[in-house]
């Protein structure tokens, strides 16, 4: 060999050793943007639920000074109110007292009176008492008088003068008599009536005792109110003043929530560029691997993409058949009528090619899984990233539990995400994405998703995914 030739040789080998470099720089390019845009949806989210936050931040304060506005405008009202009838109770209260106090000096004086009948009962005994004494005088005068009547007549004419004084003072006796017994007639009307006075006059005047205590209880549960009343006022104002401070306050850290909420728009808004950006990135790293190895780069994923080229290309051949032979019209394997499965959770959908996928596809997608450990499915998916068929691991029938289901049951459900829908619209030889799967727990795997496109006739139908971890 010349040595032009060992230099073109040699030349050659660098080529495809910086190609083959250039083709793996872009797959680990891709698998630290598509981590970096991961985290920069994770912030997005974050941010976009912030941004929620803070909304609701400003409108809960919003309605608390709204509300507390109200408060401020009911309480003013209230201890107003209450004011004007603390005032109103205050001259009811004098009027009280004073009432009180008239009732209080009658009952009072009602009181007095029974004291003054037992001073009249005890002045009428004493006048009984001497006028039963009278009384015995003038029996005594009487006796007298008639023994001066009977001297007188012993002593004849000598004693007739004697006589006439004797009958005067007899006279007298009598007429003395007569009124003692009169005035005791009268002092015993008196006294009886005088005795049924005094016994009214006794339960007037224990009753008039309880009107006394109860004016004491009536006055001082009288201020007990005025107490409560002024109290009240107290409180009214004090929560007068707590409102105004709420409203200070309030109105001071809404200029702070709406910064901060300002703030977290403008985050938001460089997260959502920033994610445009970078997923832009993504696209472009996953076309520098593909031309990379479009221009004859070998990378480790080498094997992978000839599975997926290969096999798409089987079932490109196999629906074309299929539909020459008659077994489903291309109107029914291009149906794009996805048909609820009533009762499913996650739903599934039903075309009219389901069913043929179900029969045809296993057969090619089945096989991948013993391709490599890394490979997790091999599935196809229309345009509208609609997987009709699944691997059997993931085709399990629906069970009531809806967690269950999302992880077992994949078949007939739909997968129209960034990854999904590229998928089942590349025309191109093939094409890899590096996207994050969830796997729960707020875990996730870093995971390739090469897919190759199949085509019926020239009319692209879909693509074949393979997706296999990191």
């Amino acid at each position: 060999m010349t040595l032009q030739g060992l230099i073109s040789k040699a030349s050659d080998r660098q080529g495809s050793s910086n190609l083959d470099e250039i083709t793996n720089v872009g797959s680990r390019m891709a698998f630290d943007v598509v981590d970096l845009a991961g985290f920069l949806d994770e912030t997005g989210v974050k941010a976009r639920n912030q941004l929620v936050q803070m909304a609701e931040l400003r409108t809960q304060a919003e309605l608390i000074q709204t509300a507390n506005a109200s408060v401020q405008e009911a309480i003013a009202e209230s201890t107003t109110s209450s004011r004007e009838t603390l005032s109103k109770l205050n001259e009811t209260l004098q009027t009280i007292r004073a009432s009180n106090q008239k009732n209080e000096d009658i009952a009072r004086w009602v009181a007095s009176i029974s004291e003054r009948m037992q001073n009249i009962e005890t002045a009428l005994h004493g006048v009984e008492k001497l006028n039963s004494e009278i009384s015995g005088i003038a029996r005594q005068v009487n006796i007298l008088a008639i023994n001066a009547k009977i001297e007188a007549v012993r002593a004849g004419q000598s004693g007739r003068g004697f006589a006439v004084v004797a009958e005067a003072i007899t006279e007298l006796s009598r007429s003395t008599t007569r009124a003692a017994a009169d005035v005791t007639d009268g002092i015993a009307s008196l006294a009886e009536d005088l005795r049924a006075f005094g016994a009214e006059a006794r339960g007037v005047a224990s009753d008039a005792k309880v009107v006394i205590q109860s004016f004491g209880g009536t006055n001082t549960l009288m201020d007990g109110i005025a107490q409560q009343m002024h109290g009240t006022v107290a409180k009214g104002e004090d929560m007068q003043h707590r409102a105004e401070s709420i409203s200070i306050a309030v109105s001071t850290f809404m200029p702070v929530i709406e910064a901060l909420e300002d703030a977290s728009q403008e985050t938001s808004d460089g997260v959502e560029r920033s994610r445009e950006r970078i997923h832009n990135l993504v696209d472009d790293s996953e076309r520098v691997v593909k031309l990379g190895i479009a221009s004859g780069g070998v990378t480790e994923d080498q094997k992978f993409i000839s599975y997926v080229t290969n096999a798409a290309k089987e079932i490109s051949s196999a629906f074309t058949q299929a539909v020459e032979r008659g077994e489903i019209a291309m109107s029914d394997l291009f149906d794009r009528n996805y048909v609820p499965i009533q009762g499913s959770n996650p739903e599934q959908y039903m075309t009219r090619f389901t069913n043929f996928t179900d029969r045809l596809l296993p057969k090619f997608q089945e096989p991948a899984l013993n391709l490599d450990s890394r490979i997790v499915f091999c599935a196809a998916v229309d345009q509208n990233g609609y997987l009709p068929t699944h691997n059997h691991k993931f085709a399990r029938p629906q069970s009531p539990d809806p967690v269950w289901n999302a992880a077992n049951a994949r078949n007939r459900r739909m997968f129209n995400d960034r990854v999904g829908l590229k998928a089942g619209q590349n025309r191109d030889q093939f094409l890899m994405q590096v996207y994050r799967r969830d796997m729960g727990g707020g875990n996730f795997a870093l995971m390739k998703d090469l897919s190759a496109p199949i085509i019926v006739k020239g009319k692209l139908w879909g693509g074949l995914r393979l997706a296999y971890i990191i």
